[in-house]
């Protein structure tokens, strides 16, 4: 089974070209031109054993905001392709992940059915700017797009924290441990994980 996708999405705002391989290892490559979403992309693959590359080139000279927003984008779209018909997958997956004093939780149901609950960050984030580019209202957005992009269910809740660096990646982290489990090949799965014969 090849469960590897390859896609490029060029708009007036940015030009994305992203590859990803399921069941990797975590290998990654990743240039956004926003160095800490590059760390968060990193940080992804590494821990949800997802290898990706990504080359993202936008008008991050007026705001980083596009080149994430798209980035996500395309990334939900080549996890949508990648997983193809969902069959044998475990679909549900959990994770609660600490950072320091900063700690997560991310649900995942990889039902084709969008919704995304972000909630638990303390309301002066979304103002945090973090290394330069990254603003902290960027992380809903991108949840956002990646939940509707590739057809998750996601829950992600911050449960404790103060530092926005912190705040940040131990969602990601979170995410991405959530997102191993729920796309991971269990043998015992015969066909698609619904009642329904479908997702």
């Amino acid at each position: 089974m090849n469960r590897t996708a390859s896609l490029t999405r060029r708009t007036s705002e940015s030009t994305v070209e992203l590859s990803l391989d399921l069941d990797g290892s975590g290998e990654y490559s990743v240039s956004t031109g926003v160095r800490f979403y590059d760390h968060m992309l990193e940080s992804f693959s590494k821990h949800s054993l997802i290898d990706l590359q990504v080359k993202a080139v936008g008008d991050v000279d007026v705001d980083g905001h596009h080149t994430v927003e798209d980035t996500a984008i395309v990334l939900g779209q080549a996890l949508r392709e990648a997983l193809g018909d969902k069959a044998g997958i475990s679909r549900f997956g959990d994770a609660m992940v600490p950072l320091d004093e900063a700690l997560a939780q991310a649900v995942v149901d990889v039902a084709g059915r969008p919704f995304v609950a972000h909630s638990g960050e303390p309301d002066a984030q979304a103002y945090a700017v973090i290394g330069g580019t990254y603003f902290g209202s960027m992380t809903q957005h991108v949840f956002q797009s990646l939940a509707h992009n590739a057809g998750l269910a996601l829950h992600v809740r911050l449960l404790a924290g103060r530092d926005p660096h912190h705040i940040v990646e131990c969602q990601f982290k979170a995410l991405a441990r959530a997102l191993r489990a729920a796309v991971a090949i269990d043998p015992r799965v015969q066909g698609v994980p619904s009642a329904k014969g479908s997702l």
